[in-house]
């Protein structure tokens, strides 16, 4: 696995875009959870990426932990902290 696909799937990643009014709260929600918990996150555009919009299309916001899909449209807050609390 390359440093770069080994980043890209560590930690949480919150697959988004601009003017999503669900995608913004996810990302406020992931960030204040993040933070408490000391993991790492970042938000990516899936409009920046041809290849990640025709993946994602209008189904953002999209959270993956370490690389695997957790949910989409909403963070379910205790799933969420459960699910980073268990994760590397």
């Amino acid at each position: 696995m390359s440093e770069e696909t080994a980043a890209r799937e560590s930690g949480v990643t919150v697959y988004t875009r601009v003017g999503c009014p669900a995608c913004e709260k996810a990302e406020a929600d992931v960030a204040r959870i993040c933070g408490e918990l000391g993991k790492p996150w970042r938000a990516v555009d899936v409009d920046a990426d041809p290849d990640l919009r025709a993946e994602y299309g209008d189904r953002v916001p999209v959270i993956d932990i370490d690389g695997r899909e957790h949910g989409f449209w909403k963070v379910e807050e205790q799933r969420f902290r459960t699910a980073l609390l268990g994760s590397g």
